[in-house]
């Protein structure tokens, strides 16, 4: 277990990674005994850090929902993260590259609920019923620790993603707002096009067999912290494609199958 200075420590120099555009050792590296509760109590004392200096909670998110990228990070469960006011953007809108370190762009069904939710044991129709409406985004992926460690060749753990805020950038919100009864959220597909070519495509059942199903997670995940879903604040459920990589200078776009659509370009 990591001290309190230690998660504090750990906290305030992600903070330096971020600002610094520089990516740190990771985690695992730096504390190999390091567990999953360490990890999260990590994000949440950076959250913490972020807040007292006047930024404000905007968006949650899910991420690890698909079985292959769990088997590559040899965990069975998806991880959680947050977004801040300053990582939220909209369709269209202009993005500095120079923002990040190495951004990636995945495609994911944003939740938005219309009353609080609050765990355990809550279900699909429980997310379903307290969802006011989804709508295409993007989220934008980006990581203050080094994606492999350069002396063993390590790839990131588990603890790695969940310290660095799985590994959250920002969120692209587009598309027209739905009800969750207007769409079948299981079958709902998209295209990615970068730069007019399609790179990726996918099914949004691919998180976890229903993307409602990831936020009942989100959901029963965050009750033993005392906390809930608030109302109003956008949640991305989990992507159903690969991340790719985004360069200045490249436009995004994903076309859904009934819920419109979502466009970036990076500056």
């Amino acid at each position: 277990m990591l001290t309190s200075e230690q998660i504090l420590e750990t906290a305030r120099r992600l903070e330096h990674a971020a600002q610094t555009r520089t990516p740190m050792t990771q985690l695992s590296v730096q504390f190999p005994d390091m567990t999953i509760d360490d990890a999260y109590a990590v994000q949440t004392a950076w959250r913490q850090l972020q807040i007292s200096r006047g930024r404000k909670l905007a968006g949650r998110k899910i991420g690890l929902t698909s079985r292959t990228m769990q088997k590559a990070q040899e965990v069975d469960e998806p991880d959680r993260g947050f977004f801040l006011d300053d990582m939220m953007f909209g369709d269209a809108e202009l993005i500095p590259r120079d923002r990040f370190i190495k951004p990636r762009i995945e495609v994911e069904i944003v939740f938005v609920l219309k009353r609080d939710l609050t765990g355990p044991d809550l279900s699909v129709t429980d997310v379903l019923d307290a969802t006011a409406w989804v709508q295409p985004g993007l989220e934008i992926l980006d990581a203050r620790l080094e994606m492999r460690d350069p002396a063993s060749g390590q790839a990131r753990k588990i603890v790695d993603a969940i310290g660095d805020n799985a590994a959250n950038g920002g969120m692209i919100l587009g598309g027209r707002p739905m009800r969750p009864d207007q769409v079948d959220l299981r079958w709902e597909s998209a295209m990615l096009y970068v730069n007019g070519t399609v790179e990726e495509s996918g099914v949004a059942g691919a998180v976890m067999n229903h993307p409602a199903a990831s936020v009942a997670w989100l959901a029963n995940s965050l009750a033993p912290y005392g906390e809930s879903l608030e109302a109003g604040i956008p949640i991305l459920s989990g992507s159903f494609t690969r991340p790719v990589f985004a360069n200045a200078g490249d436009t995004f776009h994903a076309e859904f199958s009934t819920m419109g659509s979502v466009t970036s370009r990076f500056i």
